[in-house]
């Protein structure tokens, strides 16, 4: 098999395990209630289960592995940050934000809902993550928790992901450059990418000043990650993609594929995944699914 085929069988393997553990994991710990509540924890499953590419619990997971964290704790991490994740997108899509009908090929949560459903729907699986994390079947370290905890409500709030889509919002009325939207994208897509790499080697114990090549790895990515969005927003199908494209253009925003062009911004994206590799340098074959992942990252339609 070239290495090339051998790559993409190693990403197709972890995805494909994840996507069915992350699944279970939600159906065991969102059961449905047998009160009002039924209405809520539906579309809160309906976001979260059988969606998405589980690229962030993929990363965390790759990374526990390779320092000999039990999987179980590790899901159950992965849980947690795409708990965060597929709340973003639930409000991402409402109506007061980007105002989408579809999400990863089927009607977004306000739609096959309605709007409050969706803003509880979201409010929950926000407060879910944490939840998730400080309990101690994560991890029975009480100091491991909180680091945890720390890490992913860092990237979440406004210093991370919610910061950067409130930077996005003004992007539709403002002029950006360069400088401003690496800084937007950084936050709004590669802060949980990072928090998912932190959070692995944080299960890992491995002290801050060993996970330097870990978060040059995941910034990279994480800015290549968007970049790629970018051009499958400018260029792509949206029956691939599962949802709306062209949304950029239209509003008006300032993106990679506007600022450089498209071929330049192809090139920039594939020169950030061969850096990313090159962070993980000083790890054998224990960081081949972690380099699948970067090549993965350029060469998706969606």
């Amino acid at each position: 098999m070239s290495a090339s085929g051998e790559t993409g069988l190693v990403l197709a393997e972890g995805l494909a395990r994840i996507a069915s553990e992350i699944d279970d994991a939600f159906d065991a710990l969102l059961s449905l209630p047998d009160d009002p509540r039924l209405k809520l924890i539906e579309a809160m499953r309906y976001a979260a289960i059988g969606g998405g590419k589980r690229l962030r619990p993929l990363l965390l997971t790759a990374v526990a592995e390779m320092y000999g964290v039990q999987r179980e704790a590790a899901v159950r991490a992965g849980v947690a940050i795409e708990s965060i994740h597929v709340y973003s997108l639930i409000h991402d899509d409402l109506p007061c934000m980007d105002n989408d009908a579809l999400r990863h090929g089927k009607p977004t949560v306000h739609l096959a809902y309605d709007d409050a459903t969706a803003v509880l729907a979201g409010d929950s699986l926000h407060a879910f993550a944490f939840e998730v994390l400080s309990d101690p079947a994560t991890s029975a370290d009480p100091f491991t928790r909180i680091e945890l905890v720390q890490a992913l409500g860092q990237a979440s709030g406004a210093r991370g992901m919610a910061g950067g889509q409130m930077m996005d919002l003004v992007a539709e009325t403002s002029e950006f450059d360069l400088q401003t939207v690496t800084r937007l994208q950084q936050l709004k897509t590669g802060a949980l990418l990072g928090a998912a790499v932190e959070m692995g080697a944080i299960l890992g114990r491995v002290a801050p000043e060993g996970r330097t090549h870990l978060r040059g790895y995941a910034r990279d990515i994480g800015l290549a990650f968007q970049i790629t969005d970018d051009l499958i927003d400018h260029e792509g199908d949206a029956e691939v993609a599962g949802k709306a494209v062209g949304k950029d253009a239209v509003a008006g925003k300032q993106t990679f594929v506007s600022l450089l062009g498209p071929e330049r911004a192809r090139e920039q994206a594939r020169m950030l995944v061969e850096q990313a590799i090159e962070h993980l340098a000083q790890h054998g074959r224990e960081a081949d699914l972690l380099r699948a992942v970067a090549r993965y990252i350029v060469e998706r339609d969606h």
